[in-house]
């Protein structure tokens, strides 16, 4: 992923103009938890303190009337003439009155976080930006980019001018994230509107320096371009959101510094718990295999327990003499319906048999015609 041993760098007009070894930051492990915990309380710290005025909801002379008149004891408006005489006051439930638990500006506002673990947090999002999935998986458009991470020479921190920096970042195919950021400007949803905070933007590419010789100048008017220089490293910044993946663009001084601020003589490099995460690979190795013990056979499969009251054959075990009076009940119980079943077709032929007699009948007296045809002679 991010093992190699150099990293090409590029000139100013998209052509590699070298190499330069890859700093040994960049091989710390990633740890999404840490940075979301420290990206989380980071954002707290620059909060505005709000409240609600301290009178708010008990600009009004109200005293409660006490026990005795049928009405809640809640503070009532005195005075009269009005419909506003008599009514609720100061109570939370009240029209006009104050808020529940009112807001105060000597809430806890800001959290302290450890430094060890804000610079473990740094350098996991660092190590982030050099994984080419984890960036395309924050959303930036790094097609045409050469290399992840991007490493430009170091006269990159003396543009001077937009039109430049615009040209600089289409020789390195990093233009197409910059146009993204600035295609998804748009007026933000909800009371942010009238508080300074217009319009939202998605996150371009940061651009890392050592020395600020007017490259600030040059690509601060970028729609979604921020800047940052190596010795400041912000984690709001390099995981926004607390996501990690920021698609970064070095120069080649900054890269180079990572190698004093990081590692011997500087901050500590943290080191992954494992120095091999294939845990299927370890668990299957000729070392582990010798020394577990051997799988155990599998569980004989137990029949199901059956119901004697139910099944014949449970009952034979339990008690066979129950179960052979239940088997001659039941070819008794056969056998009667073997003769109800003959009775009751002999019963239905002779119901069939005396029908097709009467219908025989019928049909034979209705051959003499009717009585009364030549009229009644008796």
């Amino acid at each position: 992923m991010t093992s190699r041993p150099v990293l090409s760098v590029f000139s100013l007009s998209g052509e590699k103009s070298g190499t330069t070894p890859l700093p040994a930051v960049f091989n710390a492990p990633i740890r999404s938890d840490i940075v979301q915990f420290v990206h989380t309380n980071m954002a707290k710290n620059n909060r505005q303190a709000y409240a609600v005025a301290i009178r708010a909801g008990k600009q009004v002379v109200a005293s409660s009337w006490g026990t005795g008149r049928a009405v809640a004891r809640i503070p009532r408006v005195g005075g009269g003439g009005t419909s506003r005489s008599g009514q609720g006051a100061f109570g939370n439930m009240c029209r006009g009155g104050r808020m529940f638990a009112p807001t105060k500006t000597w809430r806890k506002w800001h959290r302290k976080i450890n430094t060890t673990q804000k610079r473990y947090a740094v350098t996991s999002a660092l190590a982030a930006t050099a994984v080419p999935a984890l960036v395309m998986a924050r959303g930036h458009k790094v097609d045409d980019v050469p290399e992840i991470p991007l490493v430009l020479d170091s006269a990159l921190e003396a543009t001077k001018k937009t039109s430049a920096a615009k040209d600089i970042l289409a020789s390195v195919g990093a233009l197409a994230d910059v146009e993204k950021a600035a295609d998804s400007k748009q007026i933000r949803a909800g009371k942010g509107k009238m508080r300074n905070r217009r319009y939202t933007l998605r996150r371009g590419p940061l651009i890392i320096y050592a020395q600020n010789d007017g490259v600030a100048q040059a690509f601060r008017n970028l729609s979604g371009v921020e800047l940052c220089c190596v010795e400041r490293l912000n984690l709001l910044q390099l995981a926004p959101g607390g996501h990690v993946g920021r698609f970064c663009i070095w120069s080649q001084a900054a890269l180079d510094a990572l190698n004093t601020i990081y590692g011997p003589g500087g901050k500590a490099i943290p080191q992954p718990i494992m120095a091999n995460a294939d845990l299927a690979r370890i668990i299957n190795s000729d070392e582990i295999q010798s020394i577990v013990n051997p799988a155990k056979r599998a569980d004989v499969p137990r029949l199901r327990k059956k119901n004697p009251l139910v099944s014949l054959k449970a009952l034979e075990k339990l008690d066979p003499y129950a179960a052979a009076a239940r088997k001659a009940e039941t070819l008794a119980q056969e056998a009667r319906a073997g003769k109800k079943a003959a009775a009751t077709k002999k019963r239905r032929l002779a119901s069939k048999a005396f029908k097709a007699q009467g219908k025989a009948f019928y049909a034979e007296t209705s051959k003499q015609g009717s009585v009364c045809e030549d009229g009644f002679n008796p």
